[in-house]
């Protein structure tokens, strides 16, 4: 190898590092959430009878918050496979949206590398990249630090369920599961640049609290969020038509 290939690929590992870096330290939002829920919900697990390498595994496997606790009550349930399916099933179509919403951004990417962020992409983690990729800030080190950053807090926080599920008997008195809501908070208002922003976070949750209390149960989440994305699409037009017919006026003056 000679000096100018030396060169440029320790110049090339520098910032591969750095990216690494940088992805670890975004993701210390979602860490502080994923490890009290991630451990409320071993504390779970292993109340209902999962054994610890099956709830490990499911946090290894699955990892998916919300379709995990589902899954956890109907097992304590005694529910078919075939309901614990349709139901985690259904919980999970949201990820459609976030994946369609983050595709344009990785089309210079491999299957391979798409296969692997799409396995690790959740609510939290679609926060930050919706806000990352726009940016440009699509490297793959930065990106797979950040996804496997969050996956192994939320294992880890499992892992520290297990072995604190005989030392508690119930999670609900602890306030764990508030942890969850307080991150999504703080997420949000990362996301939140102008008033408008504002005012379709504020109509998605309304929905979503309107469409729950309405029956629509699981659901609530996607049709609220499919309303609030159409309302926030409107508005966007609205203002960039305003603003466009606002200008030809100028110019005509």
């Amino acid at each position: 190898m000679n000096s100018v290939e030396q060169v440029m690929t320790e110049s090339k590992d520098r910032t591969e590092a750095s990216g690494v870096w940088k992805g670890v330290r975004q993701a210390l939002p979602i860490v502080m959430g994923y490890l009290p829920v991630g451990f409320a919900y071993g504390v779970l697990a292993r109340k209902v009878g999962i054994s610890e390498w099956n709830t490990v595994l499911m946090s290894v496997l699955v990892y998916a918050g919300s379709a995990q606790f589902i899954a956890v009550s109907l097992l304590a349930a005694a529910a078919s496979p075939v309901s614990i399916v349709l139901t985690t099933f259904i919980v999970n179509l949201r990820h459609l949206l976030m994946s369609a919403a983050l595709a344009p951004y990785l089309r210079n990417w491999t299957r391979l590398q798409q296969a692997l962020f799409a396995f690790e992409l959740t609510d939290e983690s679609f926060a930050l990249h919706a806000r990352r990729f726009p940016e440009g800030r699509t490297g793959t080190a930065e990106t797979y630090a950040l996804n496997v950053t969050a996956q192994l807090s939320w294992v880890a926080g499992s892992a520290m369920g297990i072995f604190g599920s005989n030392l508690i008997g119930d999670v609900k008195p602890l306030g764990l599961d508030y942890a969850l809501s307080a991150m999504f908070i703080a997420l949000l208002v990362g996301q939140v640049r102008s008033n408008m922003h504002v005012v379709v976070a504020a109509l998605s949750a309304m929905l979503s609290v309107g469409f729950m209390l309405a029956g629509a149960g699981q659901w609530n989440v996607i049709l609220a969020t499919v309303c609030g994305a159409t309302a926030g699409t409107v508005l966007s037009f609205r203002n960039a038509a305003g603003h466009s017919s606002s200008g030809r006026s100028n110019s005509a003056h």
